[in-house]
């Protein structure tokens, strides 16, 4: 068990660095036509907005160009035969820079693809954005809020090694809490408003 969570850690480690730094890069003033949402400011026909102002065209690319630079930079790191063991994505497949590249982009659109469905939800529960609700769909919104990308992360990982159901799960439950945790170190250093 101990071995299978070291191995989480160790093959999604710069999807956590990439994480961290996007939160940096969209407060960031370059690239400012990006920071535009990517509903365009629509509404869906319920009158609320689709998205809502949180999910920009410069976080996409954030998530996909930082889990890129940190998968390239991890797999030169995990030419060490301990870490190449404990990586998931090193079981079945070569360490090469244009495979860490591929699994860098699909891991980054998987983390930002797969928090649109959250914010779809809670713009249907007129949750404003950036902020979280009260009584049970409170811990329900919060738990979401830091397993939607893990599931899109930890899905990424299924594609390239068997996980099978219960250690995907296993893998979303451990992300989630990871998440939780850096959102409240991020939230210490100022680099979030909200602690989750």
């Amino acid at each position: 068990m101990l071995r299978t969570i070291a191995m989480m850690y160790i093959t999604l480690l710069p999807a956590i660095f990439a994480g961290a730094f996007v939160m940096l890069w969209c407060k960031l003033p370059i690239l400012k036509f990006m920071a535009k949402p990517i509903d365009c400011g629509r509404n869906f026909v319920d009158g609320r907005r689709i998205f809502g102002d949180h999910k920009t065209w410069k976080g996409i690319l954030g998530y996909v160009l930082f889990n890129i630079l940190f998968a390239i930079l991890w797999g030169f790191a995990c030419k060490n035969q301990t870490l190449s063991g404990l990586n998931f994505f090193y079981q079945n497949n070569e360490n090469t820079v244009l495979f860490n590249l591929l699994i860098g982009a699909l891991i980054g659109l998987g983390y930002a693809l797969f928090e649109l469905p959250n914010s779809f939800m809670k713009r249907r529960f007129d949750i404003t954005p950036g902020k979280s609700t009260s009584g049970f769909s409170r811990v329900f919104f919060i738990f979401l809020d830091q397993a939607d990308s893990v599931f899109g992360v930890a899905l990424v990982v299924w594609l390239f090694y068997p996980l099978g159901i219960l250690r995907y799960l296993a893998y979303v439950l451990v992300g989630a809490v990871t998440h939780l945790l850096i959102n409240m170190l991020l939230y210490a250093m100022k680099l979030r408003k909200n602690m989750v």
